[in-house]
């Protein structure tokens, strides 16, 4: 087997879970040599893109460099809709201003690790409103006449909702078609994306049938799985680790990440390669090696990715300067306070360390707020606001009152 054909074989096993029709067949294809047109779709319901998405960004690398056409496609007009994949309520609409807004940055943060500048064969940058808002009514009409309500309501969350005897709005049926037809509308051989987007994007696969008589692939990439959860270990509406973290914040986050999820996070968030993560698996089970040591090499080959290697060093020593030594981090962020007392409550929202007083009054309660470096158990407490006070909030929040 070529080297060329070794590496496709591994990013297929490695940032793949399944291929539609077969993996086979879309092997098949790749030998012809043909320029395929490959694309995978993003909605900006928040403005940064985490270490989930780096899955299909990786795969994406690999399909550009064999010289395939790659467009990253950004939803602004299906984030309107909001995609109810995994949700057992309806999304909370956003407007046109914040949709644009939450995407402004992110070519920026996927160019990391896609090329969008190569002379050659740069990746392109799409918006889906090019083409969704201009569809006429009679278009929308043909366009859901192609399913019945039958095979919607299939999709699992929407099953557990009239379980839960929950509403299930009209405009959650047009999102599938609306995802479907951005395939039509770019004329794609394949769509990359996570395993919980396998509906949607089969609902594209068989309007290209309909609508081009053409076969589109689907590629379905793991998810992150904490398996003491069985939850998305990364999401973009509750936990995640964002690509644009300042760096000791994303340093930190990686070593806060637990123990089981290790290996995973070698295969899908890195480029080490496979045999490497084979052998520091082999070591894991058996015991050779400390799963910390593991996660700050986790750590240092995911910041090198965002921020460079030469930062990345810097983030370990940070991280063992505060952590194992027990020292105050180099840089401390400062803010500066006219009052001159303050309920502690409100010392935690207004310099922004605590979301709200109820979630002040919980971290002061699970003993996760410290003063001076003396932890603080009143949440009643009113507090005599000092210069050079230093105020931290879990392990990783630290802030010096000026």
């Amino acid at each position: 087997m070529a080297n060329q054909d070794l590496k496709t074989e591994e990013a297929l096993t490695r940032w793949v879970d399944k291929i539609y029709p077969s993996k086979e067949d879309f092997k098949r294809i790749l030998r012809r040599k043909k320029k395929l047109t490959i694309y995978h779709g993003i909605d900006p319901t928040v403005p940064c893109l985490h270490l989930g998405h780096s899955t299909n960004f990786f795969l994406l690398k690999k399909f550009q460099k064999l010289g395939h056409r790659i467009i990253l496609l950004i939803g602004d007009f299906t984030a309107q809709i909001g995609d109810p994949t995994g949700k057992l309520t309806t999304r909370k609409a956003l407007t046109k201003k914040q949709i644009l807004e939450n995407c402004r940055t992110y070519q920026k943060q996927a160019e990391k690790i896609l090329n969008f500048k190569s002379k050659k064969n740069p990746v392109e940058l799409k918006f889906n409103s090019q083409w969704l808002s201009k569809l006429k009514m009679e278009e929308i009409i043909k366009l859901v006449a192609n399913f019945t309500h039958g095979q919607i309501i299939k999709r699992n969350m929407f099953q557990e909702r009239l379980k839960k005897k929950q509403e299930i709005y009209l405009h959650e049926f047009l999102y599938p078609l609306f995802q479907g037809y951005d395939s039509v509308a770019m004329d794609v051989d394949a769509e990359v994306g996570g395993t919980d987007q396998t509906f949607n994007m089969l609902i594209g696969r068989d309007l290209m049938k309909i609508y081009k008589n053409k076969e589109k692939f689907v590629i379905t990439t793991p998810l992150l799985i904490n398996p003491k959860t069985g939850r998305k270990l990364m999401s973009k509406t509750e936990n995640f680790i964002a690509l644009d973290y300042p760096l000791n914040e994303m340093y930190g986050q990686i070593m806060a990440l637990p123990d089981e999820v290790l290996i995973d996070c070698f295969k899908l968030c890195t480029e080490i390669p496979l045999k490497e993560i084979k052998e520091i698996e082999k070591s894991l089970n058996r015991k050779k090696v400390n799963p910390r040591d593991l996660k700050a090499r986790l750590a240092r080959e995911i910041v090198s990715i965002y921020h460079g290697k030469k930062e990345a060093l810097k983030a370990e020593e940070e991280f063992d300067r505060v952590f194992k030594e027990k020292k105050m981090p180099s840089e401390i962020p400062e803010i500066k306070l006219r009052a001159k007392r303050l309920h502690i409550l409100d010392l935690l929202t207004k310099t922004k360390l605590a979301r709200s007083r109820s979630a002040a009054k919980r971290l002061i309660l699970q003993r996760g707020v410290k003063i001076n470096n003396v932890v603080e158990k009143d949440w009643q407490k009113v507090i005599k606001i000092k210069k050079e006070m230093i105020v931290q909030v879990g392990k990783r929040k630290f802030l010096r009152l000026i």
